[in-house]
């Protein structure tokens, strides 16, 4: 990150006489001159413009382009990403007349960029910390403005292919054997929304352009920087590259299909007799072990959610047990978190965890529970053969036995989906709730 440098200031040096009279004068009054001299640098430095910027990470792939609004009252500074009809706020903005720093704390992720001399381009770096000792970074720029989120090429898409792109798609990533789904959205100015739903969860608020048989989706959300590239083929098909951050590179196809679905993310495992929650330890966030027997954690119902601070679907589901926590609480349903972390330092993972609770304002219980290694986790969790995903959700009766499995999460963005899964989770609450 370019980041800019001062000149000291230089004092001229003092002479006998000088330097006899600015021994005699008061130690703040030397001092205050020399702060004020110090300081001098930033006095009147142009901050960055309010409002709507385009903002864009250097990716492997090209640019990854995201919508950013900054906002200044005063002296404080506030500001959202935007993924098409998603604004995420922004925990913390600051400018100190040099560098702007947007803190995405709960994803433990940073971009920091200096400010041209006019105030309208950024440009910088965005940093996330990855599993264990490595960091995620790209380059970061931003110009404000109103612009398009992806450059157009001018040539009208009118192509029967190109203007039935909306709806419902089947699509296959390279690195999956499970087959994904599709769903996009077209305007008349030719931008694109949708997302794609996989067996571990969906792809969140994509947005983009369909562009002379080219269709360009991004998403960026402190956590998640995914950009697909793909081009509409004569038969009416997609094929493109798909790639996430710094490190993941992979092709995908899609045909339209009006049916496509996924595999149902609901299941019953194998049960030799109750669950042993006297067997089930984990630490709490000020490091304490806690069993999952203990009263705090029983109830009619208990949700044992299996999820991760650094996993944006986990935010979503997050978003929806604070809800349903609120609704089911007195009904005798509770709540709790099992969270497998990144890195493995209690003391970091424990603040991670905190903010992720704050963030969404989470009431039930949340222990640290490991790494997020799926192996690791599975290891920890006797009830599972497997983890295929975070989150994954478990219903357990008053009996202690397992009523269902739930893994993955379709969220928001992906409307019918994320209403069904509603509808149905919920259903199954209702019924164990009603028996007596």
């Amino acid at each position: 990150m370019a980041v800019a440098h001062h000149r000291p200031v230089e004092l001229a040096r003092p002479t006998a006489v000088s330097y006899n009279i600015l021994m005699r004068l008061p130690l703040t009054i030397v001092l205050m001159g020399c702060a004020l001299s110090v300081a001098s640098p930033h006095a009147g430095a142009t901050p960055p413009k309010s409002g709507h910027w385009r903002a864009w990470l250097d990716c492997p792939g090209g640019e990854l382009p995201f919508g950013l609004d900054l906002r200044q009252r005063e002296s404080k500074w506030t500001g959202w990403i935007i993924n098409g009809p998603e604004r995420i706020s922004i925990p913390r903005v600051t400018w100190d007349g040099s560098i702007l720093t947007i803190d995405i704390d709960h994803y433990d992720s940073t971009i920091r960029a200096t400010l041209s001399a006019d105030g309208t381009e950024l440009n910088g770096t965005w940093r996330k910390k990855a599993a264990g000792e490595r960091w995620s970074q790209l380059e970061f720029h931003a110009r404000a403005g109103d612009a398009k989120r992806f450059p157009m090429s001018g040539t009208p898409s009118a192509t029967p292919a190109e203007v039935a792109i909306a709806g419902r798609w089947s699509v296959k990533f390279s690195s999956s054997e499970d087959l994904a789904v599709g769903i996009f959205e077209t305007r008349p100015d030719q931008t694109v929304t949708g997302t794609f739903l996989t067996t571990t969860g969906d792809y969140r608020y994509l947005a983009g352009v369909l562009d002379a048989g080219r269709l360009r989706l991004s998403c960026f959300d402190g956590a998640h920087a995914f950009l697909f590239d793909a081009r509409v083929r004569t038969d009416g098909t997609l094929a493109g590259d798909f790639w996430s951050r710094d490190s993941w590179h992979e092709t995908w196809t899609a045909r339209r299909d009006a049916t496509a679905a996924l595999a149902d993310g609901f299941f019953t495992p194998e049960q030799t007799g109750p669950l042993k929650f006297s067997d089930m330890i984990f630490r709490d966030l000020d490091g304490r072990p806690r069993s999952l027997a203990e009263t705090e954690f029983a109830g009619r119902v208990r949700i044992i959610e299996i999820f991760g601070s650094w996993c944006p679907n986990c935010h979503d589901a997050a978003a929806y047990l604070v809800d349903l926590d609120r609704r089911y609480r007195s009904r005798g349903v509770t709540v709790t978190g099992l969270a497998f972390e990144l890195t493995g330092d209690a003391a970091r993972d424990a603040r991670q965890v905190r903010r992720f609770a704050k963030r969404h304002k989470i009431k039930f219980p949340l222990l640290l529970a490991g790494l997020s290694d799926k192996k690791k986790a599975a290891a920890a969790l006797p009830m599972l053969d497997e983890l295929k995903a975070y989150p994954t959700l478990i219903v357990v009766d008053d009996e202690d036995r397992i009523v269902t499995v739930h893994t993955g999460f379709s969220g928001p963005a992906t409307g019918e989906a994320f209403d069904r899964f509603r509808n149905r989770f919920e259903s199954i609450l209702d019924g164990l709730l009603a028996t007596e």
